[in-house]
């Protein structure tokens, strides 16, 4: 079996875009993967295009062999960031096919399940959307209700970089005493809506500098928090460290990292207690397994993020439950109604948790009509909507 070509779809029926990818092979069988980065899509459509010519004629099979051919193509220029994405998508399409032709889930591939499901946390809106306390509070019931017992939001409201706001050199955020009262208020009301026995995470989107997000976290603190989620931007591990060492709270870094490469210091240097990598930008379903068992070894719980699309969300459930040291997987459960209409069949979701099919490969395939009745030109604004000054920090948006 040979590859024969890597398509990719570039689609937005609900608003948000997708950048859905296949692999295709000469004996028909076909993989689905994800690459979704909503500020870059564009840029990422540009690589598969350059990427495609360095896979064809590869054998599926051959997993490991074109992960390290793509990783290591680009060496010098840095494997991370759009070439981590791009290889993330045809990883986990390759996955896809591996399973389809054994007639094997992935996660039977991987070792087999460790658990029945998997548990997720999710979200309510975050303090950028502009929602009411009243409102969050009462999203944040219904996520309990639902069946969730662990939520996470970003309670920090548009900061100041020192040149004004996100213009100037700098793009480092600071708070003012006041927004931090504000984010403890309404980390307050989130905990009067769930109750103290609640899992309830801070996301600070890795935008502040070190005394900002110090003074956060302490004045967070009392509210017993399950963890502070990237404090300051990930280029530093310096400054996480020094993040770390003043305060409290539990740290979980990883969206914004790349590859093993990239987390081995943190897990050197002691500088989260949760790690949490993306499926579709840190390297596939090959490199979240391989990340996950580095975390085993130092007893750190893996946490994937994954508030992306339904593709990603699957390859990281199927790593999520061949993975002994798993916490719970991200999601965005408000969005699995439009995720229906993306991928068929809807995988199965209740009591907080994502459950298991006998379906060979991911379990799931897209739904084409679906996708091309609302396709996008790599152009237009609307495939890549987080350029802007104020990039939104919110992954449920307006309600």
């Amino acid at each position: 079996m040979k590859i024969t070509d890597v398509k990719t779809y570039l689609t937005a029926p609900h608003g948000s875009p997708f950048l859905f990818v296949e692999v295709l092979t000469d004996e028909g069988v076909t993989g689905v993967g994800e690459a979704t980065l909503p500020q870059a899509n564009y840029l990422l459509v540009q690589g598969f295009e350059a990427v495609r010519p360095l896979v064809v004629g590869l054998d599926p099979a051959n997993i490991e062999e074109v992960w390290q051919r793509l990783f290591r193509r680009f060496l010098r220029i840095g494997p991370r960031g759009v070439v981590t994405c791009i290889l993330s998508a045809i990883d986990i399409a390759l996955w896809d096919i591996k399973g389809k032709v054994l007639g094997a889930p992935v996660y039977q591939l991987l070792g087999g399940p460790v658990r029945d499901s998997v548990p997720l946390y999710t979200h309510v809106q975050d303090a950028t959307s502009g929602i009411s306390l009243d409102d969050v509070k009462e999203q944040a019931r219904r996520a309990r209700a639902d069946g969730y017992h662990a939520l996470k939001t970003d309670p920090f409201a548009w900061a100041r970089s020192r040149s004004g706001p996100f213009q100037g050199a700098s793009l480092l955020e600071w708070l003012t005493p006041g927004m931090i009262a504000d984010s403890v208020e309404w980390i307050e009301a989130i905990r009067e809506a769930v109750g103290s026995d609640y899992e309830l995470m801070v996301d600070a989107h890795a935008r502040f500098d070190v005394a900002t997000a110090i003074r956060a976290a302490r004045a967070l603190e009392s509210q017993d928090l399950f963890w502070f989620e990237e404090p300051v931007p990930p280029e530093s591990y310096a400054a996480l460290k020094q993040f770390r060492e003043a305060t409290t709270i539990p740290v979980s870094v990883g969206e914004t990292l790349f590859s093993r490469y990239d987390f081995s210091p943190v897990f050197e240097d002691r500088l989260a207690d949760y790690v949490m990598p993306d499926v579709a930008w840190t390297g596939g379903i090959s490199e979240l397994r391989r990340i996950a068992a580095m975390a085993e070894t130092y007893y750190i719980p893996f946490s994937p993020h994954d508030a992306i699309g339904p593709v990603a969300l699957m390859a990281a459930f199927h790593v999520c439950m061949a993975t002994p040291n798993l916490y719970r997987q991200e999601c965005i459960h408000t969005r699995f109604d439009d995720f229906s209409t993306y991928v068929t069949p809807m995988f199965e979701h209740h009591d907080g948790a994502l459950w298991p099919s006998d379906l060979p490969g991911l379990g799931i395939e897209l739904v084409h009509d679906v996708i091309a009745e609302h396709a996008l030109d790599p152009d237009d604004p609307r495939a890549s909507p987080y350029m802007g000054d104020q990039p939104s920090h919110s992954p449920l948006g307006p309600e």
